[in-house]
């Protein structure tokens, strides 16, 4: 039970534990988790209200502890306190890692909306039908891993993120291909300059 582990991973023992931390005890890393992991995912899911997020959030913390464990100091508090506020600390870092990424997904929409239409009008045939080659001909020019995430994301329904899974690459990785790929097909979809303007008619 939890509430067995924390009374048995309480100060002084939190010294101990520290102690064998430092020294790159595995053990006291896993004792570490049973007895404040469930402390440590209820903190991150009342924060962030998922708890995929939560599960994510401990990771976090608990990576933390073992790469770091000289951050924490069993003077100053008990590894719960100490673990709870780090929790906190992480799963408001990605709330607000969450609402930058829908402002990204929104300038990203806004972004492809800008790009010139490509489906021809009654009116503009020939135009829009050199237009349509240049998008396809922009597509076909996009490095793979832009144009893999570019039919993805806008031509086969998938979210950034789902992008990311299908493709097996971060997140990040797969919104800076789609960030990039955009500004590229924006830039070759521009209107392109008048070849007699070029040839000084």
């Amino acid at each position: 039970m939890e509430s067995t582990g924390e009374t048995s991973v309480r100060q002084p023992a939190d010294a101990e534990l520290h102690r064998r931390l430092v020294y790159g005890d595995e053990s006291a890393l896993a004792e570490a988790y049973q007895a404040y992991g469930s402390l440590v995912r209820r903190v991150a899911v009342r924060v962030t209200r998922s708890p995929g997020a939560a599960e994510d959030v401990a990771q976090e913390v608990f990576a933390q502890l073992w790469s770091r464990p000289y951050a924490f100091d069993a003077a100053r508090g008990s590894l719960r306190t100490w673990l709870s506020m780090l929790a906190h600390r992480r799963a408001v870092d990605w709330v607000r890692s969450e609402a930058r990424h829908r402002k990204d997904a929104r300038a990203d929409d806004s972004a492809l909306h800008a790009i010139p239409d490509a489906s021809p009008g009654p009116d503009e045939t020939v135009v829009d039908r050199e237009r349509s080659l240049l998008l396809h001909s922009a597509l076909a020019e996009l490095p793979q891993p832009q144009r893999e995430v570019v039919h993805l994301a806008y031509f086969a329904g998938r979210t950034y993120r789902q992008a990311a899974v299908e493709l097996g690459i971060p997140e990040g990785t797969a919104k800076t291909r789609l960030r990039t790929a955009l500004r590229s097909l924006a830039e070759s979809l521009a209107d392109p300059p008048d070849p007699a303007l070029e040839r000084g008619a």
